[in-house]
């Protein structure tokens, strides 16, 4: 299995040294997400200062752009990667994509089926010589001038991950990408019953088959030195997992455990801005069948009891977990400071009270302890222009 490790950033050139950390401490790839940076300039930054992991949206927003615009984009990050890009998307939610990016929202999963579709017969037109003739429901292209033409990619093309929860979308993921990131808001009987299902519906409706298709788990890991420090990052992540599961999109993984009525108490709870009160209706039932929690020492053990399907995991870890995972490719000091870009928040897939800051200036430093604290706090974190607004990253 191949590990993955996130990385946010206040300034997208400090992606550069964060997928460094990553590279060094062996990491298979690194992962950024659209949020406060756009995602392509960070894996670019990336691309110039690593030379073995692989690079990773998970996920750009792709009905915040079209298909040209994700072809151009993708075809030259994996020529300026040297082969290691993955194009990771997602659809976002409908009040983002109307009004934040101001762009139609109609039929998500039929329209990211023909977006893949038309970027992937983009590339062909440059990779093969084919000619450009796309004509669909929601993308018109048919016009490709040898000046706007880049030409064959030496590195070929890159491969395309989606993301998604519902079975429309993760049926889409079956029939026309490379691969699938599993929305760390799961547990095993929604992948038992849902994701696998639907996924084995679109390699049949496609006739394509499994073998080569990856799977990225994103996990929720709740962990800590001791019983003590686990106690305290179980705050965090039940703040994570209250804020997805407010989404109406995401009942279906509560009804999987028999807690869907929960979703409109969370959901009505966030209109009214009661973030702290919604983790207060996470149980200890409901976050383990959620999240893996354990002690550090038993975080290796606890992973391999799901998704058994998945052929990569992102966890942004720290180095004592890391070694657990991956300790015939690397050594890890058991006190190793975690690099100033790699940071836990919304998307983090970790909680855990004990954040290692040595070695940071003393700006990052604040700048971290004081978004850990508003984490275990149960607060979204906040600035003085943000404070107030909550920043959804639902895909």
């Amino acid at each position: 299995m191949k590990v993955d490790g996130s990385i946010m950033v206040d300034d997208p050139r400090d992606a550069g040294p964060a997928a460094q950390a990553l590279e060094s401490q062996g990491y298979d790839g690194g992962f950024v997400f659209e949020g406060r940076h756009d995602p392509f300039l960070q894996i670019a930054v990336m691309a110039e200062r690593s030379e073995r992991i692989e690079l990773i949206t998970a996920i750009a927003v792709a009905f915040a752009r079209n298909p040209m615009n994700l072809a151009n984009i993708g075809y030259d990050l994996q020529l300026h990667s040297k082969g290691r890009f993955i194009l990771g998307l997602g659809s976002q939610i409908k009040p983002h994509i109307e009004r934040r990016f101001s762009m139609p929202w109609s039929k998500p999963a039929a329209r990211m089926r023909e977006m893949i579709s038309a970027i992937r017969e983009i590339w062909s037109c440059w990779q093969d010589g084919a000619k450009l003739d796309h004509r669909g429901e929601f993308y018109h292209h048919t016009l490709m001038a040898p000046f706007f033409n880049p030409g064959p990619n030496p590195f070929g093309t890159p491969p395309i991950f989606l993301a998604g929860v519902g079975p429309l979308m993760t049926q889409v993921a079956g029939e026309e990408a490379d691969g699938y990131f599993l929305h760390p808001f799961h547990t095993e009987t929604f992948v038992e019953q849902v994701t696998m299902p639907a996924l084995e519906k679109g390699f049949a409706s496609s006739g394509r088959k499994r073998a080569g298709f990856e799977i990225s788990a994103q996990a929720i890991i709740v962990s800590g030195a001791d019983e003590a420090a686990l106690a305290e990052a179980k705050q965090g992540a039940k703040m994570q997992i209250s804020f997805y599961g407010s989404t109406p999109a995401y009942r279906g993984v509560l009804e999987s455990v028999g807690r869907g009525d929960l979703q409109g108490e969370l959901n009505a709870l966030s209109k009214r801005g009661g973030w702290a009160e919604m983790a207060t209706l996470i149980d200890d039932e409901l976050l383990e069948q959620i999240a893996i929690v354990a002690t550090i020492t038993a975080v290796s053990p606890a992973r391999r009891r799901r998704p058994r399907n998945a052929k990569r995991m992102s966890c942004p870890l720290p180095s004592q977990i890391m070694a657990l995972l991956l300790p015939s490719r690397v050594r890890f000091l058991p006190t190793a400071p975690i690099h100033s870009g790699i940071k836990f928040h919304v998307r983090s897939q970790i909680s855990r009270p004990e954040t290692a800051m040595s070695g940071l200036s003393p700006r990052a430093t604040a700048r971290s302890r004081a978004a850990r604290n508003s984490s275990l706090n149960g607060r979204p974190e906040s600035s003085p222009k943000s404070r107030g607004k909550h920043r959804s990253s639902a895909w």
